[in-house]
């Protein structure tokens, strides 16, 4: 059990870091989705990992469940209204690429049009990390053009979150 002053403070310190947001899109079975992620980073150089984790909550980490492979979308600072659409609906309830511009990518993954730094990775393992699950990635193709700055994560707090963490 975690010391209710340590959580309080963690999540203090935690919460003045202002971290990049990600957009993660999964393409399973033909059903496609997608959400806005604050927690994901690299995870290795040698060989080159990423770790993309989901809260156990979504219908994209429900679809996740079964992916080989999953899109990460860098989000570019002016696309706050992509992250509102990923991050502030969720997908049992709104059709969330039927609202925004995207092209089929390797394995069928949606790419977004607006997020033009992604990597589509082979999920190479799954691990529970409390209530969101961590995707290990392995990159499998790459498009990088960095944003002249991405989203992070004191932007991105003001959207109402399309379902509880």
């Amino acid at each position: 059990m975690v010391d209710p002053d340590a959580a309080s403070a963690f999540s203090a310190l935690t919460g003045a870091l202002d971290p990049p947001m990600f957009i993660v899109t999964v393409h399973v079975r033909g059903e496609r989705d997608g959400c806005l992620v604050g927690f994901a980073t690299q995870a290795s150089i040698d060989p080159p990992r990423f770790l993309a984790c989901l809260s156990e909550r979504n219908r994209t980490y429900r679809l996740a469940r079964d992916a080989d492979r999953m899109a990460v979308h860098v989000v570019p600072d002016e696309a706050l209204d992509l992250a509102e659409l990923f991050g502030g609906s969720t997908g049992d309830e709104v059709d969330k690429l039927a609202r925004c511009e995207w092209a089929e990518g390797p394995g069928g993954l949606p790419i977004l049009a607006h997020c033009p730094s992604w990597f589509v990775g082979v999920v190479l393992d799954r691990r529970p990390l409390g209530d969101h699950v961590g995707f290990l990635l392995e990159p499998e193709a790459v498009s990088s053009t960095p944003p002249a700055s991405a989203l992070g994560l004191a932007r991105a707090k003001r959207i109402d979150p399309g379902h509880e963490a």
